[in-house]
């Protein structure tokens, strides 16, 4: 589980708050899957309003330039971020999403390894709502301010506890991940971040994050799937 914060600055979250306000809204469980169906209560953005397809095309442009996504999803195919609202007595419990998705007006299928949540309300503006995930280490919960994200393996039970006061929006979009599996991408992004900090200091020699570079590179090779 990676949290990036400011995924969206202040300014860029205003925008999307703004423009969503026009957006069409759906019964979210219009889009729930089997038994998902069963435990969600919200409202889904419809994904064919031009207001919201100018709003997923830049999140998708976003996420492309997100070095820390990049690194911890190796993302392969994405699947366009859906924008959902939860107001009082909304909720979405614990279900896990589906492993395999049809992209919209395509006949191309994504293996979901890797979800993201974005928040886009401030914690302040509703009671409730924390997306809690569950883990070997127990649950987490999570209420994030407004910008930043959580990435996070998409086998993960998890759930939306109800909103008991004001409105909580958020972005989920979930990614087919070019390593499959969740522990070597772990270490990948692991070794990933260790580089990246070492390039800062002018005193290690090339030489050696050159030999880094190498081992993070081959890993890749030895378990990418494309």
């Amino acid at each position: 589980m990676v949290i990036i914060e400011q995924f969206l600055n202040a300014t860029e979250v205003g925008h999307y708050r703004q423009a969503l306000q026009q957006a069409a809204w759906l019964d979210g469980t219009e889009t729930a899957l089997g038994m998902a169906s069963a435990v969600k209560k919200n409202l889904q953005a419809d994904g064919n309003d031009p207001v919201v397809k100018q709003l997923v095309n830049g999140l998708l442009a976003k996420m492309g330039a997100n070095n820390k996504l990049v690194s911890a999803a190796l993302p392969h195919k994405i699947f366009p971020p859906c924008f959902n609202s939860y107001s009082a007595k909304e909720t979405y419990g614990y279900h896990v999403d589906a492993a395999i998705m049809r992209l919209p007006n395509s006949q191309e299928i994504l293996r979901s390894d890797v979800s993201m949540t974005l928040f886009l309300s401030d914690p302040d503006d509703y009671q409730g709502g924390e997306l809690t995930i569950a883990t070997d280490y127990g649950s987490q919960s999570l209420k994030l301010k407004a910008g930043d994200a959580v990435v996070y393996p998409s086998c993960s039970l998890h759930q939306v506890t109800p909103v008991t006061e004001g409105r909580r929006l958020a972005a989920i979009c979930w990614m087919q991940s070019l390593v499959p599996q969740a522990a070597v991408r772990d270490t990948l992004f692991q070794l990933d971040q260790t580089i990246q900090q070492l390039s800062a200091n002018s005193t290690i020699p090339r030489e050696q994050l050159d030999n880094l570079h190498l081992v993070y590179h081959n890993l890749i090779r030895q378990n990418a799937q494309v």
